[in-house]
């Protein structure tokens, strides 16, 4: 297994948006993030991703791109770009730049003109279909509710978008295509950045004859998964996109690729494969999800969540590299939904990073995770900004009748606001976001959950990443060892070893305000044990083998056969 600089990487997340806002619009911006890449070293993370920061009229956020080779004004421009990428390398710091590729903005030149006529050089850049029996070409319903489908009156066809109207979907299919996107990777990649994170990449080649899909709805619209995720020349497509862009630079690459099983994984990312160096996986994302989907909202159970980690785990193991993550822009805030926001906000999140972190993968960190910050519950629909919620408040309350308290629950517990919400530097006005008025609303618990308190406080969620951080960098064990699981069944404590010849860590964990007794399984003799980290104090005297766990507790040892 080489030793690429992105196994032993930690990578921190920046939704510029929400990071940090210079000029007082109200929006986070590149100058905004500059002034806190002093914070980001200190926090001990190696490699910055920022979501989104090319031209864009952000209906979806910045991920409908109007123009790939220019900055968004409201974030800055180009200059502001290069002095952020010069200052980041100056650090140390690395820039994994987010790629949008599988879809545009309606506003791009290229849809701008494909839509104009049905004789336009760029008509075949897009999938066009004619309707059928005075409906859409197929039944696939689209990511942010509704039909996959919009209907354009100047050609008299409907095009396709996976996502919202505003993001028409691009045809893979086309060599051109392939190569406009293959240019555009290269004027970055010639810039200095150092890789990227592909949003959706495994969505990229559609089934030909784009077939209906299974099991419609009472309005006839069904779920077309099975005919555009994992299509069937996407490997094809990712091998040569590698071949003549990626494989000339030394560079990270993540994809962003729903509804893969460890053995697509291994498609995707394996070592030997030249696609991607890993993937995002959203198995354990789904495990609070009813039959309904996303936002059918049901308990999630630990014995869930470590039967996904380890199976990942383990079937990547010597074959493919993981990512590790339990929250980012597209998720709810991790310690509202796996540990506990109110009594026990410190050490759940100390615990839930543990957890994580010390797996074998790329570890990454969701802007405002390393402080604790929560999910939000806004009052009114009109506090939300996001399209997804605002398509699912249209099409379940205004044209459905449901609930409203009910629908606002779930957008609560499981919205992408939650994560998009302004990041709390400290209790002053708006958390010191911005002199102006914030694009979102804060959380109003900002002037308790912030980073100056954080800093200042040497218990805080803070600092105890920073120790997360510095144990991977200090010991390679935790970045090679193989993962073993340990107590499978039990309900409350996640558990597991890595291993490396005469060296294993393990790591205890207890999810919930119990406090369940551990008791390690008997087996492997270790002369040396010594706690390493620790949410809670232990004392010297305190057993290895068996202790009772406190609400939230976690515990890491290092245990040496002397050969």
């Amino acid at each position: 297994m080489a030793q690429d600089w992105w196994k032993s990487a930690v990578v921190y997340q920046i939704y510029p948006r929400s990071f940090m806002d210079s000029n007082g619009d109200g929006i986070g911006d590149l100058q905004g993030i500059l002034g806190k890449l002093d914070y980001l070293q200190d926090l001990g993370v190696d490699v910055l991703w920022l979501s989104p920061i090319y031209d864009s009229p952000n209906d979806d956020n910045g991920y409908d791109i109007r123009d790939y080779k220019k900055i968004m004004s409201e974030f800055g421009t180009m200059e502001d770009f290069e002095q952020l990428l010069l200052q980041m390398h100056r650090r140390g710091l690395k820039l994994v730049m987010d790629l949008v590729v599988n879809h545009t903005s309606d506003e791009h030149p290229w849809f701008v003109e494909s839509r104009s006529s049905i004789d336009s050089p760029y008509r075949n850049y897009y999938l066009w279909r004619k309707g059928k029996q005075g409906r859409e070409p197929n039944n696939w319903l689209s990511y942010f509710s509704g039909p996959a489908w919009e209907y354009d009156s100047t050609t008299q066809e409907y095009y396709l978008h996976l996502f919202s109207r505003k993001q028409p979907d691009l045809n893979w299919d086309n060599p051109t295509v392939r190569q406009q996107v293959y240019d555009l990777m290269k004027f970055w990649l010639d810039k200095g950045i150092d890789g990227f994170r592909m949003d959706v990449i495994n969505h990229i080649s559609k089934v030909p004859g784009l077939p209906d899909g299974s099991h419609p709805n009472e309005r006839g619209y069904a779920w077309g998964g099975e005919f555009f995720a994992n299509g069937p020349r996407v490997h094809e497509y990712l091998q040569e996109m590698n071949h003549q862009v990626l494989s000339r630079y030394d560079v990270m690459t993540v994809g962003e690729t729903g509804g893969v099983s460890p053995s697509d994984a291994r498609l995707y990312a394996g070592f030997n494969r030249q696609e991607l160096n890993m993937v995002f996986q959203f198995e354990h994302m789904n495990i609070d999800a009813g039959p309904g989907g996303k936002w059918d909202l049901k308990p999630w159970k630990l014995t869930d969540l470590k039967q996904v980690l380890s199976r990942w785990q383990q079937e990547l193991h010597g074959t493919a590299w993981n990512s590790l993550y339990f929250g980012n822009h597209d998720q709810p805030r991790s310690v509202s939904r796996f540990g506990d926001d109110g009594l026990y906000r410190v050490e759940s999140a100390k615990m839930l990073a543990t957890c994580l972190m010390l797996q074998q993968g790329t570890p990454y960190i969701y802007q405002g995770e390393e402080i604790g910050m929560t999910n939000v519950d806004f009052p009114s629909i009109k506090d939300y900004r996001d399209v997804e919620i605002m398509n699912l408040w249209q099409e379940q309350v205004e044209q459905g009748g449901a609930d409203p308290a009910k629908v606002l629950h779930a957008i609560h517990v499981k919205g992408r606001d939650n994560a998009r919400t302004p990041m709390q530097w400290s209790a002053d006005a708006h958390a010191a976001f911005t002199v102006g008025e914030p694009w979102i609303k804060l959380n109003p618990n900002y002037p308790q959950v912030n980073v100056a308190q954080a800093v200042a406080d040497e218990n805080s969620v803070y600092h105890y990443y920073k120790r997360l951080i510095r144990l991977r960098k200090q010991h390679p064990v935790l970045v090679d060892a193989r993962y073993d699981l340990i107590l499978p069944n039990h309900q409350e404590i996640y558990a597991y070893t890595r291993t490396m010849e005469t060296e294993q860590w393990l790591v205890v964990c207890n999810f919930f305000a119990g406090q369940p007794e551990f008791v390690l399984p008997s087996g492997d003799f270790y002369q040396t044990t010594e706690l390493v980290l620790s949410n809670y104090p232990v004392l010297d005297s305190a057993e290895v083998d068996r202790f009772n766990l406190r609400p939230y507790e976690c515990r890491v040892y290092r245990r040496v056969q002397h050969v």
